[in-house]
């Protein structure tokens, strides 16, 4: 038997977690000497609440090890032969490296640790799929290989109200260039091989969105193997506008909204509408 973990970062809703069975370890949310799991301790508007009264911006940190143990150790004595760990862009955050120290405490156990180069909805997507594919009964290289293909043909854009949060939290990538004179535009970024680089350049919000709905119509495939997704924060009615457009325009029977975790805001900042999908070989 096979099983999937991954952690916070893929914004994975509870419910279906809980509904798939799959381990969701939490990331770290730092506000000044205290620390919460983003999990149990703190979800995404209490941590806006905070955000808004505190004094400094916040700090994330990777699950540590400590924090894997107990949920190996209980899927092995289940009775699982191999545990897939899929988790965020080690270019984004140490939840990778986190888990594979982890798993060199389990020497004789088939754990494997995949940095899938990637966050967020497309994460979530491939978390769901491999652990379909895995009740199937797909061996493990099999599972692999499907989530590096899928990720292969992902496509990210998002914009931000911000560059000030990429920039304090050191997530900023490629996207650094965009800084200095430029702190007023409002670009759109993108995911390439797991870091943060500049698409375009928008001078207004309204562009910008008006951009991220053409490319989404433009390149995203009309059919739900597309796993089309909007995410957000602290932008609900605007992500549910553009799912609902989306949705008529691609005739997708459904596109989910995906409320983004505070590990991620922390360096996004409120504001954030992201799209994400996958387009064909």
């Amino acid at each position: 038997m096979i099983k999937i973990i991954t952690d916070t970062t893929s914004g994975l809703p509870r419910h279906i977690a809980e509904a798939y069975d799959i381990p969701v370890l939490p990331q770290i949310v730092i506000f000044g000497e205290e620390a919460f799991r983003d999990d149990t301790e703190l979800d995404t508007q209490e941590f806006l609440r905070r955000l808004r009264s505190s004094p400094t911006l916040p700090k994330t940190a990777a699950p540590p090890p400590a924090l894997f143990h107990p949920v190996f150790e209980r899927l092995l004595a289940q009775g699982y032969r191999t545990l897939i760990c899929l988790h965020p862009s080690s270019e984004l955050s140490g939840t990778v490296r986190s888990a594979t120290t982890a798993a060199q405490d389990f020497p004789d156990a088939d754990i494997r640790v995949v940095d899938t180069r990637t966050i967020a909805a497309p994460l979530a997507t491939v978390v769901i799929l491999a652990e379909r594919w895995a009740r199937e009964g797909v061996d493990a290289d099999t599972i692999i290989a499907r989530v590096r293909e899928m990720l292969a043909r992902q496509r990210v854009y998002f914009v931000v109200d911000t560059l000030e949060y990429l920039h304090r939290g050191g997530r900023i990538g490629g996207a650094q260039a965009l800084l200095g004179g430029l702190l007023q535009i409002k670009p759109i970024l993108t995911l390439r091989d797991g870091r943060v680089e500049p698409f375009e350049k928008q001078r207004t919000q309204k562009r910008a969105l008006e951009r991220l709905r053409e490319l989404v119509l433009g390149e995203c495939p009309r059919r739900s193997e597309a796993y089309l997704a909007v995410m957000h924060a602290d932008a609900e009615a605007q992500a549910r506008a553009l799912a609902e457009d989306f949705a008529a325009h691609l005739g997708i029977p459904e596109v989910p909204i995906y409320e983004l975790p505070p590990a991620i805001v922390t360096h996004a900042g409120p504001g954030v509408l992201a799209v994400s999908f996958f387009v064909p070989a």
